[in-house]
């Protein structure tokens, strides 16, 4: 696919291989090189050889064309060490404070107006985000209220209180009970409502089924055995001078 004329993402560039108008492979996105303080993407480096601490850096204008898995560049690189792109200032991968200091997540992305190198907004992750599905949570760069090597600060108390930007299937599972948890309290005021005019029902039914029970006819059925022991008494006392041995 083209790259969109206003945004990419920063996890797609690194993600590319990078070839040049006559197809040479240049190698795979490797860094992002930023201005952090404007929040401006300068340009990434790739990594040539998976060996080695050689880099070529690129600037973000030299990027031509941004398919799946593959990026077009023009013009020539410029090499460098990895000791001194160690050097080089980046939020990418920085942990996001909450009050208290509490950690947040981290800054696992942005998304970057592609004609000017600004960085849009960070999107942070609570998880590792090498994990698939996990969320994402859209932070706008000027909610930060500090940043230092390897943190910033928002003025948030958790995760929550950002834009979901992606979420995953266990985030979507909470945000769906949340939501029944919301509904139950009104739903169970009808609930009990009508569990008690069903009772009331039942109540009533149960006596007037009583009351046709009181007025059928007493079973006979234990008068009768009575009396057949009483009859088979009778029989015994009458013989009882009787020796049945004999």
């Amino acid at each position: 696919r083209m790259v969109p004329s206003r945004q990419i993402l920063i996890s797609d560039l690194l993600r590319a291989r990078i070839r040049d108008g006559l197809g040479q492979d240049l190698g795979v996105g490797h860094q992002i090189w930023m201005h952090p303080p404007c929040h401006r993407l300068l340009g990434w480096s790739s990594r040539p050889s998976a060996f080695g601490p050689h880099r070529m850096i690129w600037r973000l204008d030299q990027l031509l064309q941004l398919e799946e898995g593959e990026a077009l560049v023009e013009g020539d690189p410029c090499d460098t060490e990895q000791s001194t792109l160690d050097l080089l200032p980046t939020l990418l991968d920085a942990s996001l404070l909450g009050h208290g200091d509490s950690v947040l997540g981290r800054l696992v992305d942005g998304v970057v107006d592609r004609t000017s190198g600004r960085i849009q907004h960070y999107l942070v992750a609570r998880s590792d985000p090498r994990l698939p599905g996990s969320s994402r949570w859209r932070l706008e760069h000027d909610r930060l209220i500090d940043q230092q090597p390897g943190q910033v600060q928002a003025a948030l108390d958790q995760l929550d209180d950002l834009p979901l930007d992606r979420a995953s299937i266990r985030q979507q599972v909470l945000r769906r009970g949340r939501q029944i948890r919301e509904q139950v309290p009104d739903s169970m005021d009808g609930f009990e409502d009508r569990l008690r005019s069903w009772g009331q029902r039942l109540w009533d039914g149960g006596e007037d089924l009583i009351e046709r029970w009181r007025e059928d006819d007493e079973p006979p059925e234990p008068e009768r055995r009575q009396s057949r022991l009483r009859d088979r008494s009778r029989e015994w006392d009458e013989d009882s001078d009787a020796d049945p041995w004999i």
